[in-house]
């Protein structure tokens, strides 16, 4: 595959998006293909929210059948080529099972892909792909305390704790905090999130992000977000610096415009890692299947920062009652 076909395989999506579906309905799908997935859709996603509701009812009482319950389960298929590597496809589970009225103010939480599994920044890369950055053979079964506090007006704090479920089970402390600042006469926002965890079996881990960002127009969005981390299995001290331009091309379709840089190390700064991203999402049916077509440029200190291109492209099914199509954080 060359840079040409990765341009070509976007322009094509970009094509279609703004012009052919500017009049659409909410699937791309034909008949005989909706008239197969809707059933598929219906059964699923209400046994996921069924499930979880019971579980939370035998912990929490009546309330859980009115109670906004944000389990979901995703099911996903990945094809991923890389120039120099080949290509190579995966299929991904992900899922958290959301149970909110266990206690006042206090959540049970069963979930597939906990933070802290992702790994280094470095290891993360752009975020491009889901399945190598993840230890899939994690999951985590947990309580977390919230605090009753809007961040728009104080620090809100949630405090976790419980196992990760594989053999030898380990135990986790995890302690969150968030913060929105509205900027007077501004559309200016800024946003912070940062994390301190601990795993038995991995030791110390910290992570503050903030995010820094205003709408340009009623379709485009413009974000710097900051992150830095600290684990204590590397030892380094990392950050990265992300800069993104969110488009909504219509209803269904967005693009997203992105320049990556990633550095480590306090005492002896350096940038490892640089990349360039251009990220299409278009919700083929109704807010349930959702396909991503992801042309990337790269630039690594471990190959001397040689230009390297890559191209993920990605289905993915929702299961969940109610799924929020927010094509600004995807």
């Amino acid at each position: 595959m060359k840079p040409a076909l990765a341009v070509a395989c976007l322009g094509v999506f970009c094509a279609l998006s703004p012009h052919v579906f500017a009049v659409e309905e909410d699937s791309d799908l034909p008949e005989w293909a909706e008239a197969r997935v809707e059933p598929f859709r219906a059964r699923i996603g209400n046994w996921v929210d069924s499930t979880s509701r019971n579980i939370d009812s035998f912990f929490g009482g009546d309330q859980s059948s009115s109670a906004d319950n944000r389990s979901y389960l995703r099911l996903g298929q990945e094809i991923d080529w890389m120039e120099g590597e080949g290509t190579k496809g995966d299929i991904s589970v992900r899922y958290r099972i959301d149970l909110p009225t266990t206690e006042d103010r206090l959540r049970l939480i069963i979930e597939s892909d906990p933070e802290e599994s992702q790994g280094t920044l470095a290891e993360q890369g752009s975020g491009r792909l889901y399945n190598d950055q993840r230890d899939r053979r994690t999951s985590t079964f947990g309580l977390d305390w919230l605090e009753s506090r809007d961040k728009r007006e104080n620090w809100s704090n949630r405090f976790g704790a419980g196992v990760r479920l594989r053999l030898p089970l380990d135990p986790y402390v995890r302690f969150t905090s968030e913060r929105l600042w509205d900027f007077k006469d501004s559309l200016w926002q800024l946003e912070s999130f940062n994390r301190l965890s601990w795993f038995n079996n991995a030791g110390y881990s910290a992570r503050t992000e903030w995010d820094f960002g205003r709408p340009l127009s009623t379709n485009r969005h413009l974000r710097f977000i900051t992150n830095v981390q600290w684990r204590e299995e590397e030892d380094t001290l990392e950050y990265s610096e992300v800069v993104q331009l969110n488009q909504r091309l219509n209803r269904r379709s967005a693009l997203r415009y992105s320049a990556i840089a990633i550095g480590e190390s306090l005492s002896n700064p350096r940038m490892t890692n640089y990349y360039l991203q251009t990220r299409y999402r278009r919700d083929i049916h109704k807010g349930i299947l959702f396909a991503d077509v992801i042309p990337e440029l790269r630039f690594q200190r471990e190959v001397s920062y040689d230009p390297r291109w890559a191209m993920t492209l990605r289905v993915e099914m929702y299961f969940q009652r109610e799924l929020q199509r927010d094509y600004f954080h995807f």
